[in-house]
């Protein structure tokens, strides 16, 4: 079994940026998909951002890519998500999550084995 840990969420004004990191423990995530979603109040949880075990496949959804990257560091066990310039609709509770997942089915969230608690990012005009 996998643990998984955000952390770096926090309250920004509009335009800010936000690091999150993804701490896995109990299991090596290097083989892994690592995959970060996201739930605002009242929504659906939607796809974000992955990346595939070696960190040379990336995916995103829309509405963050340009502004939002996805990385990995496999030595530490750890997943990251760089967002820059926020929009208050970026605000959210942000999940990463790991799974041994084709490349078909990254951006679906029930393919993935394991999650994060979450954590809450908050833009502010």
């Amino acid at each position: 079994q996998a643990q998984l840990v955000e952390s770096g969420g926090g309250l920004v004004q509009a335009g800010g940026s936000l690091r999150l990191s993804c701490a896995g423990s109990g299991r090596t995530l290097g083989g892994y998909v690592i995959g970060w979603f996201r739930q605002a109040p009242g929504k659906e949880r939607e796809f974000v951002a992955a990346v595939n075990w070696s960190g040379g496949l990336k995916w995103y959804a829309d509405s963050v890519k340009g502004r939002f990257t996805v990385s990995r560091d496999n030595n530490q066990n750890t997943g990251s998500l760089q967002m820059n310039s926020l929009e208050p609709e970026d605000t959210a509770v942000y999940y990463c999550a790991a799974g041994q997942i084709p490349p078909a089915g990254v951006r679906a969230g029930n393919e993935y084995d394991y999650w994060g608690q979450g954590t809450q990012v908050t833009v502010t005009t």
